[in-house]
């Protein structure tokens, strides 16, 4: 019996050749089809050069067990989420390693509508999976190619915004070389259809998976400068940059600002409220601060989710919010199966500033001063139990507030710290935030520091 080490918390991803490889991709395809008894499966692959060999041998897994395989080809995870609830399919897998090294690649898997799969049903995969057995074969297994879907889901993308509310403004589109351009280039045709002024400048566009201007992660902070200059450069309004399957969507102001994950998610729960008074929004606990105080100024609820796409996804369908969103750039739309996308975020925006009519740097510029913070900074520890535990022991008992629903938060007067083990990397993440103070959020970091020891 083999041991799949590729199975994080709710999906596959792993250093291609010794955790993930043709066969290993098979036998998930068909653990996936046998523990779901899925009949009809969306699949699509990211660019990555070792995608085409994997969903190859994702098909043949499906095949084997008689599933009708719904090929979108070249696609972004949330096409395939949007796939299977639209051609009401028993479930969905993209090959994708999304913002992860150059030798990793992966599988993202959801059931019926798009829902993620239940820990029971995850685990159950992988145990059948790791069974050295030999593969059935039934008969009736066949591929459909269903590249079509894009179109409705170009639709069901723009339904999100007010064209009318638009005005003229140059985005500049930071692709990475992932699999947005494609995708892009459908909803940009559609938006000139219907009269948008929005006029675009792309970069790094076309998809190539051997990532020639690095892999298209712009989260990092070393990876921000190049879409910062390229605003700047071609006086745009608004930046946006893509991670390589694009479902994050990130983004710039104007004067080459990158906008910290917390301020957007803030952004578009104020746009939603606007919307729909009284909503509820999903935020999770690693920033808290600025979201809770625009979601209580606009009148609306709300609720706190633990970090990663199946809890907050989960917490969507339990309280029938109409948006959600982590720092992380994740952000989860009720209108669009309770699932994360990265093309509706930076349309939402660009509506908010056509509808305010000033910038993003002026609609952020008072939120940030309001709710300073650290952003995400991680540490790679030894021991990430004791680290954790240094600072529990030395900052707990001077907390206003504990929760450990997710990692470990403390809030003190003014200055609030989440510390939390990450679910997809060996990684102790931080976040700090303040109120209206940035030498809290400074102090409050080098105190953490130090006993991290990072």
């Amino acid at each position: 019996m083999m041991k799949l080490t590729a199975f994080k918390a709710y999906d596959v991803r792993g250093r291609l050749g010794t955790e993930l490889n043709e066969d290993i991709a098979r036998r998930i395809a068909w653990a996936f089809a046998e523990v779901t008894g899925a009949a009809r499966v969306v699949l699509g692959r990211d660019c990555r050069e070792s995608s085409i060999r994997l969903a190859g041998a994702v098909t043949e897994g499906l095949l084997a067990v008689g599933v009708e395989v719904l090929d979108l080809g070249l696609a972004g995870t949330e096409e395939m989420y949007f796939a299977t609830s639209h051609l009401g399919a028993d479930g969905g897998i993209i090959v994708t390693a999304s913002h992860n090294p150059m030798d990793y690649n992966g599988l993202k898997m959801v059931g019926a509508g798009a829902r993620p799969l239940s820990d029971t049903a995850f685990a159950a995969i992988r145990t059948m999976a790791e069974e050295e057995r030999p593969l059935p074969q039934r008969d009736g297994g066949h591929v459909v190619a269903v590249s079509e879907v894009r179109a409705a889901y170009v639709a069901r993308v723009l339904g999100f915004v007010d064209v009318a509310a638009l005005r003229p403004l140059t985005v500049l589109v930071n692709a990475g070389n992932g699999a947005a351009g494609p995708t892009f280039d459908a909803l940009a045709a559609g938006l000139a259809a219907t009269g948008a002024p929005l006029r675009f400048l792309r970069m790094f566009h076309d998809p190539d998976g051997s990532f020639p201007n690095g892999i298209p992660n712009p989260l990092l902070a070393e990876n921000q400068p190049v879409t910062a200059a390229a605003v700047v450069a071609a006086g745009a309004d608004l930046g946006v940059a893509f991670d390589g399957d694009f479902d994050r969507c990130f983004l710039f102001d104007g004067n080459g600002g990158f906008v910290a994950g917390e301020y957007v998610v803030g952004l578009l729960a104020e746009a939603f409220l606007a919307k729909e008074p009284g909503a509820s929004i999903i935020h999770d606990l690693r920033v808290v601060w600025n979201t809770r105080d625009l979601v209580a100024r606009a009148g609306g609820r709300a609720f706190m989710a633990r970090t990663g796409h199946v809890y907050l996804k989960q917490k969507m369908r339990e309280t029938g919010a109409v948006y959600g969103g982590e720092m992380s750039a994740h952000h989860y739309f009720r209108d669009f199966m309770a699932c994360d996308s990265g093309m509706i975020p930076w349309l939402l925006v660009a509506e908010l500033m056509g509808r305010s009519g000033r910038s993003l740097a002026d609609l952020l510029a008072e939120r940030r001063a309001a709710f300073p913070s650290s952003g995400e900074i991680n540490f790679r520890v030894a021991d990430v139990p004791a680290a954790v535990a240094r600072v529990e022991a030395a900052m707990a008992p001077k907390a206003v507030t504990r929760d450990d629903t997710d990692g470990l938060s403390l809030e003190f007067a003014d200055w609030r710290l989440n510390l939390r083990a990450s679910n997809t990397e060996p990684l102790l993440r931080l976040n700090i935030e303040a109120r209206g103070d940035e030498s809290l959020v400074a102090a409050g970091l080098a105190t953490v520091r130090s006993l991290i020891g990072g």
